[in-house]
């Protein structure tokens, strides 16, 4: 195209209803039909980035491949498009005032009283455009975090309502609401998406089309009326029902006509045939998979699936891969411990240690490793999980008592896990990790080679201490291997056991890189790993 459109979605009635799935699944319909698309959050809190946000607070912490620390929602974005997502694609209040306030003390606005309208919002339009202009996307979809009326998200309505004005027809809101079931009435109510659009109305924003969340159906009737209080056509009042699967949405979403209305709202002649004959397999594979396995991933925030988000849905795409639907069990580390070890993981037919930080359900983790590398049950660690892999085997085959982290225990006689060099001397905690994709060099026979077919890859990270290479000939001449290290520093980043059915461990975060389109493929290869096990 010509000219970058640029498609806004905003929220309404309440929060968690699904702006970065309905985003996902659009840009996967326009991408269908050939169209180069790009997803964009603009998240409302003052923090500059999720980096240094409790999971329980915010879930997730995705990492993109420059590095960036940014919400869970563009892990949905890239799983959706099969496209990488960068810094620019996750913009937060705390960056774009961190970023006005640094131009005033450069004195860039030539003494101006620096206010909301026009620097903030100028500074947030900036960040908007700038995907669209820099990259040459044919549409740059934008998600407003929080809901409409939300005090904190006012300047990003305003900035929308500012660049609707200005691009005319090459911009697009898309509000989606929710249309409640009252069962005392035994009807759905249509009030609270009135009431949402008529706040939007007050901001200045005229809605073009509404995606409206339900539990039931939307008649003819219901559609006419919510058109009707809204000044939208009937066509552009699309329904989104709920769903056994997220993958399923950009289906329903087609049936809907949501692509071919946003089409027609931009003014766009297009009769291409949206082709998802890959999602449409995968689907099936989701849906009706040949074999059943259950996984046990051990962390501690298992009270909230949103803290492992990438990793529950790099289970779903690494199932479909094998046929075969991967029940999770979540189990807290805080609560399982040598005694019980047995009655958790003996059925499993494999288990994950998950990512995390501090010493709370360490030793959880570190007594479940015994156990499954005891009874040679397929295992996968991530980040802490290696660590902690690293940990127990010093502990338990090398007898190094009281092996440890130096981020747990700064005393310890064997600092196995240590800090690495380049973070000695600093303070921040905010975007000072090793973050974003590295290089590493892995060892031919090794599962992981086998899972990847290659000996050169590049993987995300997030981490600040490393695998202790004082201690590196002890492991591997026990039979801990060193099969994975990055050429540049010679940090180790993955370690296996040979004489286990699989047992791999990864400092880095393989569950950021997995998609419909491409499964990743240590998920796979554990799984399959877990289905013979089976």
């Amino acid at each position: 195209m010509e000219k970058t459109r640029y498609i806004f979605v905003t929220g309404g009635v309440a929060s968690s209803l699904g702006k970065g799935i309905i985003s996902a699944s659009l840009a996967k319909l326009l991408q269908a039909r050939g169209y180069k698309v790009t997803i964009q959050k603009l998240d409302p809190y003052i923090n500059v980035d999720p980096g240094t946000l409790n999971p329980y607070e915010h879930g997730e912490c995705y990492v993109t491949v420059d590095g960036a620390e940014t919400d869970l929602d563009l892990g949905h974005y890239e799983r959706f498009t099969n496209q990488p997502t960068t810094q620019a694609n996750n913009v937060t209040t705390g960056r774009i005032y961190s970023t006005v306030i640094e131009k005033e003390r450069r004195g860039d606005y030539l003494g101006e009283t620096v206010q909301i309208i026009p620097h903030i919002t100028d500074e947030i339009k900036s960040r908007i455009k700038i995907l669209g202009t820099e990259n040459n996307f044919d549409f740059v979809i934008t998600e407003i975090g929080g809901t409409v009326g939300d005090i904190e998200s006012l300047p990003y309505v305003e900035a929308v309502r500012q660049l609707k004005w200005e691009m005319g027809k090459h911009a697009l809101v898309i509000h989606l609401t929710l249309v409640p079931y009252l069962a005392a009435a035994g009807e759905l109510k249509t009030k609270p998406t009135q009431h949402s659009v008529k706040q939007l109305l007050q901001l200045g924003v005229q809605p073009d089309i509404l995606v409206c969340r339900t539990e039931h159906h939307i008649n003819n009737g219901i559609r006419k009326k919510i058109a009707q209080f809204c000044n939208v056509e009937a066509s552009s009042v699309i329904e989104s029902i709920d769903t056994d699967t997220i993958y399923n949405v950009p289906i329903l979403m087609q049936e809907e006509g949501l692509d071919t209305e946003v089409l027609k709202k931009l003014q766009i002649n297009d009769n291409r045939k949206t082709v998802l004959t890959k999602w449409e397999t995968f689907l099936k594979l989701v849906k009706n998979p040949s074999y059943e396995i259950t996984i046990g991933l051990v962390g501690k925030y298992v009270e909230l699936k949103d803290s492992y988000k990438s990793i529950l849905e790099s289970f779903i795409h690494a199932g479909a891969e094998n046929n075969c639907k991967v029940n999770i069990k979540m189990i807290s580390s805080e609560k399982i411990n040598e005694e019980n070890a047995e009655s958790y993981l003996s059925n499993l037919s494999g288990v994950l240690v998950a990512p995390g930080f501090g010493n709370r359900g360490i030793e959880g983790k570190i007594d479940t490793i015994k156990y499954i590398r005891e009874n040679r049950i397929p295992f996968l660690g991530i980040c802490l999980g290696m660590q902690c892999a690293v940990i127990e085997y010093g502990r338990n085959v090398l007898g190094l008592e009281g092996a440890h982290s130096s981020e747990m225990n700064s005393r310890t006689k064997y600092p196995v896990i240590d800090l690495m060099e380049e973070q000695k001397n600093i303070d921040n905690l905010g975007g000072t990790m090793r973050l974003g994709a590295y290089d590493c060099e892995i060892t031919e026979g090794s599962n992981s080679y086998k899972a990847y077919k290659k000996s050169s890859i590049k993987e995300r990270h997030r981490h600040r201490y490393e695998f202790n290479d004082k201690f590196r000939d002890q492991y591997i001449n026990s039979g801990m291997k060193v099969t994975g290290v990055n050429p540049q520093t010679n940090l180790v980043e993955i370690v296996e056991i040979e004489d286990h059915p699989w047992f791999t461990a990864v400092q880095f975060h393989p569950e950021y890189s997995s998609t419909v389109a491409n499964p990743h493929p240590l998920f796979v290869g554990f799984v399959k790993a877990a289905l013979n096990n089976k």
